[in-house]
């Protein structure tokens, strides 16, 4: 990820990856350290072969070693100053880069004693600052503009109204508006990258989502049932052999299933049908001695319902099971939506209504992560989650679509 700054009519600029991200002088040392301020020191180097030109007439203007020597150590500044300007610039809102650009322009002004008003001929360099500084377009072309004519006008006062005046300002804003141009499709590049990267990371947050509410919802009713068949078993011991050594061949069937379940569910494949819910279902309250009342076909579910009413019937049995105390659990299923409703505690006095509140007051660890879960299935297909107290006396869980 890296840290962006957005800037008015122009694309955002990443200015640090987020490892490098602080403020002030630390996050200037990190710019100026960083793989992209390396990659500039290259190229603008090889720019810095142009100032050649300038201490040659810094040479040929000195009167003198002390002078020439001065002259030559200004314009190597200069040259500094240039490389290390853009990685200071990308550490900086928009504000801070016009100061950059602004104190690289009035350094020049330093030449005068040499080159006199000759100085327009070094402003390219600073045309390149303002490009790379991404500013809003018509900012940036009012500055490389007047940056333009500010060289036609030192060159007239130099040279005076020969044609080559304009030949300088025209380098000048050229390379500019090509820097300008570069930096953007640079930015925009980044800001790509930035944005694929964000996507990844929401995806791998959404796999671990799916993962960890398959998980509990696939442990929490398996784990629930052998539980219940467990519990059965150790009653009917002394009292019906042959019937606990079938439930204890169940509860090894039932993890076995549970893991193949969590196997599944971790690689992305497994899917869940309402049908076959309904009968594990069955099976489940009859061990926990639970009254069933289920639909006898699913066939009025939408089919791109079905897997959602198989979770719908999942959590809602595991939690009548689990907490409801009830005699009964009945199911209904019709091209609208899916209710779970049983004749047991139901919720709290007073908490009802289509939120998670009466859940919560029902079955706290559940409303938190079963139902939670629940209600993001249903809300990624467009459906909506309700409960409440059912017209059994119990608690109501229903899902419409």
């Amino acid at each position: 990820m890296t840290e962006t700054t957005v800037i008015r009519g122009g694309p955002t600029w990443p200015i640090l990856p987020a490892s490098m991200a602080a403020t002030g002088r630390s996050s200037i040392r990190a710019s100026l350290r960083s793989r992209a301020a390396i990659s500039w020191y290259v190229g603008a180097g090889f720019s810095l072969l142009w100032l050649a030109t300038l201490v040659e007439d810094v040479v040929a203007a000195s009167n003198g070693p002390a002078s020439e020597a001065i002259g030559i150590a200004v314009v190597a500044v200069y040259g500094l100053a240039f490389l290390v300007a853009a990685p200071i610039i990308w550490a900086l809102p928009a504000r801070g880069r016009l100061l950059v650009v602004a104190g690289l322009w009035a350094y020049t002004f330093v030449f005068t004693p040499w080159v006199g008003w000759g100085i327009g001929g070094t402003w390219t360099y600073v045309g390149v600052l303002i490009g790379v500084c991404v500013l809003d377009w018509r900012l940036t072309w009012k500055l490389v503009f007047g940056l333009g004519a500010l060289a036609v006008g030192t060159g007239y006062l130099a040279y005076g109204p020969v044609q080559d005046i304009f030949f300088a300002p025209a380098i000048t804003v050229s390379i500019s508006a090509m820097m300008a141009a570069f930096a953007r499709n640079v930015a925009s590049m980044n800001q790509l990258r930035a944005a694929q990267a964000e996507l990844e990371r929401m995806a791998v947050e959404q796999e671990r989502g799916r993962v960890a509410r398959d998980i509990h919802d696939i442990l929490g009713h398996s784990l629930t049932v052998i539980t219940v068949k467990a519990e059965l078993a150790g009653r009917l011991v002394t009292v019906d052999a042959d019937r606990a050594t079938r439930e204890i061949g169940e509860v090894e069937e039932l993890a076995r299933g549970a893991l193949a379940d969590v196997r599944a569910t971790v690689a992305g494949f497994r899917g869940v049908s309402v049908s076959g819910e309904l009968a594990g279902a069955r099976t489940a309250l009859e061990a926990a001695d639970v009254r069933a009342d289920l639909p006898v076909s699913t066939e009025q579910v939408p089919a791109e319902y079905r897997e959602l009413a198989g979770w719908v019937v999942r959590e809602g049995v595991t939690n009548v099971i689990r907490h409801a105390n009830a005699q009964t659990c009945r199911v209904r299923l019709d091209a609208r939506g899916i209710e779970v409703a049983d004749d047991g505690v139901g919720p709290s006095a007073g908490a009802s209504g289509p939120t998670d509140s009466a859940a919560a007051a029902f079955d706290p660890a559940s409303a938190s992560n079963g139902l939670r879960g629940l209600r993001e299935r249903a809300e990624a297909d467009g459906a909506r989650l309700s409960v409440g107290r059912s017209d059994l006396g119990g608690f109501s869980l229903r899902v419409a679509w």
